[in-house]
């Protein structure tokens, strides 16, 4: 899909994949599907669904956003041998546009230690797992796993031999975050002096971060002439995380005369689509994250603000308009109407259909009742809840008394999707400990609290308290948030998400890496 513009850089958004296997991070097909069409909206070019040869759920999953996504190129993620490529080409293969993309290692420490094979049969496994996949789409990308550690003369060889073979993207992977960009910048030099094609076909980059180079690494590449730079929203990913997509996409606008490259993004989606996967995830956004983070835009130092008031470019190199962040502050009330409430939704970067606009709007009146005032986070806070599928347990109701030198108490009646209503009461160190153990004994599921945020999500006494609650199940992390302007109510159920996502797992909606047999978990660390 390489663009007529030389300038252009396409993006590649792997949050769905490589994103998803962030510990805690994994998602449910809706929300898979939720966070897809955002990222259509968002105007990226290639949308990565997923690895459809982990699991029987992430197939469907990638199936639902080929069926159901427009505008992107649907890519699915395969090793070189049949069985993965085939059922890529079976998830991806009824979107307009689609792709298969596979990998396999070049390294020599993969190769010595993961692998167990030698060069030879390393060029024999990749030149063949292109070719099979070319003979079922039109494009093929194939990624040399840890490119950016192995021997400059092999990868040279691989590379030219999988254009042969009719790979139509190559990407280069810094896997393990290890390069710099002076390195990764020689890189891209050597293959296009020694890669027989390479005129024919569009370099790609993907980089992780964990020296925290990610970014800079992804534009130096593009410097060399890359055209594609994968990505995830909020640099979610494996172990440090990935280039972050609104880094790279703010980096490559904001220094256009440097770069001299442009990209397809609605850079004023990138705020609303930031805060939609953190909330998905519950992977909270730091507060000093560049472009997306609470503090990008805030300017606190006195010398700042007297320079912001003469002009804003005294300290900001960007607007925040431009990412989608809005500065209004109170907005809306009790007595305000469902048009101007949707109005707002809009101008605030979401789309929402009717039947969500209808339950925001009946939580926004409930909201509006309990506080003073009501803010912008406050009605964001409840749209990017308005989407969740919810189920299989809801909380009815939740009581909880806590004395000074006593046990606290809790008891909570939850009700089912399939019609059963159970209460059940417990006690604890504190009314929240108490109601977790109340959730825990009604829904029969037992987990071990690995960590628990609350955080305020606007401003003043009165604002939502946004809880955080991370467990661990099975030896797998997961995650849950939820919003109130009661804490302990919000708590309880951050915390029965949790118990929710973890029953929808065993119920067969499994992400990617939960269901991964010994010899498909190399997709982890893959690209």
């Amino acid at each position: 899909m390489a663009s007529h513009d030389p300038n252009r850089v396409i993006i590649f958004d792997t949050t769905l994949r490589d994103g998803e296997q962030s510990p805690g991070c994994s998602m449910t097909p809706p929300e898979k599907l939720r966070v897809a069409k955002a990222l259509a909206d968002l105007g990226v070019d290639v949308i990565e669904a997923g690895f459809p040869a982990a699991s029987r759920g992430d197939w469907e999953s990638v199936q639902a956003i080929a069926r159901e996504v427009r505008g992107p190129v649907i890519c699915g993620l395969a090793r070189c041998n049949r069985d993965d490529i085939e059922k890529a080409h079976g998830a991806v293969k009824d979107a307009p546009r689609h792709r298969i993309h596979v990998f396999l290692a070049t390294s020599a420490i993969h190769r010595e230690h993961k692998l167990n094979m030698a060069k030879s049969e390393i060029l024999k496994a990749a030149v063949e797992g292109v070719r099979l996949a070319r003979s079922l789409v039109e494009d093929v990308e194939f990624s040399p796993e840890d490119a950016s550690r192995t021997e400059l003369e092999f990868l040279a060889e691989v590379v030219s031999a999988v254009i042969e073979a009719g790979a139509s993207t190559i990407n280069i992977p810094d896997t393990v975050g290890y390069t710099t960009p002076q390195e990764f910048t020689e890189v891209f030099q050597y293959l296009k002096r020694h890669v027989r094609g390479i005129e024919r076909v569009v370099l790609s980059v993907h980089c992780h971060n964990d020296l925290g180079m990610a970014v800079a690494n992804s534009l130096s590449a593009a410097l060399a002439g890359a055209r594609q730079i994968e990505c995830t929203i909020n640099g979610i990913g494996e172990r440090a995380g990935n280039c972050s997509l609104e880094e790279v996409v703010m980096a490559l606008k904001t220094r256009e005369s440097l770069y001299g490259l442009n990209t397809g993004i609605h850079t004023t989606r990138l705020y609303p689509t930031s805060r939609l996967v953190s909330t998905i995830t519950g992977m909270m956004v730091p507060r000093n994250k560049a472009i997306v983070g609470e503090n990008a835009f805030a300017h606190e130092s006195g010398i700042h603000q007297h320079g912001m008031l003469k002009h804003h470019s005294t300290y900001e190199i960007m607007r925040p308009q431009d990412v989608g962040l809005s500065r209004t502050h109170l907005v809306l009330g009790k007595h305000s109407g469902r048009h101007a409430f949707r109005d707002r939704v809009r101008e605030l970067g979401y789309e929402l259909g009717e039947a969500e606009l209808n339950r925001a709007f009946e939580e926004f009146k409930a909201l509006a009742d309990k506080k003073k005032e009501l803010f912008d986070g406050d009605i964001e806070a409840l749209v990017l809840r308005a989407g969740g599928d919810g189920g299989p347990w809801h909380i009815d109701a939740l009581w909880t008394s806590a004395t000074s030198g006593a046990a606290a108490s809790a008891v909570v009646r939850l009700r089912h999707n399939d019609g059963r209503a159970v209460e059940q009461g417990a006690t604890g160190d504190g009314p929240i400990d108490a109601a977790f153990k109340a959730i825990e004994t009604a829904t029969g599921l037992a987990v071990k609290l690995h960590s628990f945020e609350v955080r305020s999500v606007t401003e003043g006494e009165d604002a939502q308290g946004e809880a955080i609650v991370n467990v661990v199940h099975n030896e797998r992390s997961y995650r849950g948030a939820s919003i109130s302007t009661n804490i302990i109510e919000s708590s309880a159920h951050a915390f029965l998400e949790v118990i929710n996502r973890i029953l929808s797992t065993r119920s067969g909606a499994r992400p990617a890496h939960a269901q991964l047999s010994a010899d498909a978990a190399t997709v982890r660390a893959a690209v």
